[in-house]
């Protein structure tokens, strides 16, 4: 239970954890030296400090004391006094007991010292003015009061080391901070242009920073480079067969045109018909959205669009309101035509299985979820994610010259999420058949 909690309150970012190994340190560091070097210091000074003060004023009472009188021993309290810079007040009157601000570190061990150094001690205050001393000592003669500067007894200053250490510890600290940062920001902009990729997303980069991590700014570079190549050229290359088998395809459907209009004829041209299907299906599916740029649009237009369009194709496809401020627009950063190919799978789906529709469009702070509902049979749990594979069909009996499809839609919609940083999440559906969730990185 503890490790996971140490886990909930430490940085989670590389930034935070580096400031935290930095910091912690310097303030161990600090509490070392203020608690065991600073206070044993001031300590001992004060004690040796006040252990001199005590001999002096033991002197002055002893004197006061042996005086014949005490108009004699007034007198020789006061030249005394004066001699060893303090004043003298015989017989004194007053609040007895001992008194200091509770912050007054120093004075406790001060006050400790002259009580152990001194007998008839009275009382010492620290309190009235902070920058003498006040002692009340008896005598023959009746109190006496002693007065001399709070600095003959402790060190001037006495937080100025501490304080000098806190400021030069910060300064010192803020100063690595600040390089630590400029190390880090390399290691950011690399995380950032690798996240942007992973969106589909191609950023400007240049390798920064310390050796290391110019090594693994130039690897992404290269990574980058080679799977955006890899994907040009199966595009290109795929491109170029379908387009070559369109012509044998289209002499072919001109061939059956000419021959007679038996049963013979009509099965072939829907196996051509079928075969020009799954070739503009898999040229789709090969494609991808790697030819496109990504542009700002407002996906609820582009979803809208799609929606109208398979109304007018006499599909039963509803969608749903959002709600937005009046003057907002659902922005998002996509490949317009990618995502409504995928919608347009997904709708296609849904009618073709189903009877009808909706579509629902949310946002989030970094997430648009497109989500499609149909009334139809819907897919088992554990057959999803072999749904989600290219070329599968969970109906074998399905017919597709009958209107069955060629098990690429679903996969283009998942290959279209995860080109924009998202996924595509299937589950139950509240009209009982298939939810098919498109979820995208804004």
């Amino acid at each position: 239970m503890k490790p996971r909690l140490l886990k909930r309150i430490l940085p989670r970012s590389l930034q935070g954890r580096a400031a935290l190994i930095l910091i912690l340190p310097v303030i161990v560091i600090q509490l070392v030296v203020a608690v065991v070097i600073i206070q044993r210091y001031f300590e001992g000074v004060t004690r040796q400090m006040t252990g001199n003060i005590a001999i002096e004023v033991a002197h002055l009472t002893r004197e006061v004391n042996g005086a014949p009188s005490l108009a004699a021993a007034q007198r020789v309290g006061g030249d005394l006094g004066r001699a060893l810079k303090m004043r003298v007040e015989l017989p004194a009157t007053g609040p007895t007991g001992d008194s200091r601000v509770f912050y007054d570190l120093s004075g406790q061990q001060v006050i400790t010292s002259l009580d152990k150094s001194l007998a008839r001690v009275r009382g010492v205050d620290l309190y009235s003015n902070s920058r003498e001393v006040r002692m009340l000592i008896g005598t023959s003669w009746g109190p006496m009061r002693v007065v001399f500067s709070r600095y003959r007894v402790s060190a001037s200053n006495p937080h100025q080391l501490l304080v000098l250490m806190i400021f030069t510890s910060a300064l010192m600290t803020l100063i690595a901070y600040l390089f630590l940062r400029n190390q880090l920001h390399p290691i950011t902009r690399l995380a950032a242009a690798a996240e942007e990729f992973g969106k589909g997303r191609t950023v400007p980069y240049r390798p920064r920073g310390a050796i290391e991590v110019r090594a693994a700014g130039r690897a992404f570079l290269d990574m980058r480079a080679r799977i955006e190549r890899q994907i040009e050229q199966r595009t290109l290359m795929l491109s170029g067969v379908s387009h070559d088998l369109r012509t044998p395809l289209t002499r072919m459907k001109l061939s059956l045109a000419l021959m007679e209009d038996d049963e013979e004829a009509q099965a072939l041209l829907r196996d051509v018909e079928h075969m020009e299907r799954l070739l503009d299906a898999f040229l789709s599916f090969a494609r991808g959205d790697a030819m496109e740029e990504v542009t700002e649009v407002d996906a609820l237009d582009l979803v809208a669009h799609v929606v109208e369009n398979a109304r007018r194709a006499g599909q039963e496809v509803t969608l749903k309101p959002l709600d937005l401020p009046e003057g907002e627009i659902a922005r998002a950063k996509l490949r317009p035509q990618a995502v409504a190919r995928a919608v347009e799978n997904l709708v296609g789906n849904a009618v073709r299985y189903g009877s009808r529709a909706e579509v629902e469009v949310a946002l989030a702070p970094n997430l648009l979820r497109i989500v499609v509902e149909d009334d139809g049979p819907g897919i088992p749990e554990a057959r999803r994610e072999e749904a989600l594979r290219p070329f599968t069909r969970l109906d074998e009996a399905r017919d597709p010259n009958q209107g069955g499809g060629v098990g690429l839609g679903l996969s283009i919609a998942a290959d279209t999420a995860h080109s924009h940083g998202g996924r595509l999440l299937l589950g139950d559906s509240a009209l009982g058949g298939l939810r098919a969730e498109l979820v995208l990185a804004r």
